[in-house]
């Protein structure tokens, strides 16, 4: 008689369920994205990011106490500048919005990790990545200006550097500028596979960082490149990068999967305003469970390989995990 097999079994109850779960997203696994913004007692709703906000340093004070008191070990802070240029100086600034949060968070909790987002495209007037001669999007001489910009960041007290433009070669350089003045000890997790993707759509209207013309296909990778991104995530370890970064997450799983299973160093995954924001407005119409399709959505990052997610549901995920131990 032939034996009929039955892995149902193991799905009989929740206990057994649990008992022989796989993956499991834990707190330390996440990180919340935060925008700061010059000003006083300032929480404004961000429109395009529906339950994200606007905080002035005084009020990211109280929602990194939130943060804090929920068990998530780490933030990433985007700053949004009173005033933008032709370079992004205030990407650089000593009294850049992002360096004055940063002092201010590591004053008050300073074993928060604390990441920073290092690019130009929210201070810049022209709103790419890098700086321009006319048209065109310029790489090294670019360089040195995003160099300085997690140079100051560090100097403020960052824990980690995220340099995201996408331009050749950052990484070697803000190693190289880190080290020389004393900060080899501060981490950089590089944006290394970052596609040009329609996902980052609510966070340039939240950013202001919208380019002002043509588009950021000549330094953001193809979205229909896998070996590319393989490439990318080499050259990034072999200037200094200490863990990788693919963005955006859900459409590309199979990115984080290779990436995961051909380096051996810690790769996280951005779960962008795109993706977040979808899974908002369909819970709106009633059309999903925004609770279920966040633990869904995020569960499958983690499984795909990610050892820490960056999302806007960094909040709502750990207070669902603290009502449902695993």
């Amino acid at each position: 008689m032939e034996m009929i097999q039955r892995p149902r079994r193991l799905r009989r109850s929740i206990g057994l369920r649990n008992l022989v779960q796989e993956t499991r997203v834990n707190i330390s696994d996440l990180i919340y994205p935060i925008f700061v913004v010059h000003g006083e007692g300032i929480k404004r709703e961000i429109e395009a990011l529906p339950g994200q906000y606007h905080c002035s340093v005084d009020v990211l004070l109280e929602e990194v106490k939130e943060v804090v008191e929920l068990g998530i070990q780490s933030i990433i802070l985007f700053g949004i500048p009173k005033e933008k240029d032709e370079y992004g100086s205030e990407a650089y600034s000593i009294n850049g919005i992002v360096q004055q949060a940063i002092r201010a968070v590591k004053k008050h909790y300073p074993e928060l990790v604390v990441m920073s987002d290092v690019c130009l495209c929210q201070y810049t007037d022209h709103g790419h990545c890098g700086l321009i001669k006319g048209d065109q999007i310029l790489n090294d001489e670019s360089l040195d200006v995003i160099a300085n910009v997690a140079l100051s960041h560090a100097m403020a007290g960052a824990d980690v550097v995220a340099p995201s433009d996408m331009m050749d070669g950052r990484v070697a350089k803000i190693r190289q500028v880190l080290d020389k003045n004393n900060f080899s000890h501060i981490s950089i997790v590089s944006y290394s596979v970052k596609y040009a993707s329609v996902f980052y759509g609510p966070f340039r209207s939240a950013a202001g960082s919208s380019p002002q013309f043509g588009d950021r296909k000549t330094y953001q990778m193809n979205p229909a490149n896998t070996k590319e991104a393989l490439r990318e995530a080499a050259l990034d370890i072999e200037e200094g990068a200490d863990i990788l970064m693919v963005k955006p997450a859900l459409a590309y799983l199979d990115i984080i999967y290779q990436l995961k299973e051909t380096y051996q160093v810690p790769l996280a995954a951005y779960h962008v305003s795109g993706e977040y924001t979808m899974v908002k407005l369909a819970a709106r119409e009633g059309l999903i469970d925004e609770e279920k399709a966040m633990v869904e959505i995020l569960t499958s990052i983690k499984r795909a390989g990610a050892d820490m997610i960056l999302t806007y549901f960094a909040k709502d995920m750990a207070e669902w995990i603290r009502r449902n131990p695993q």
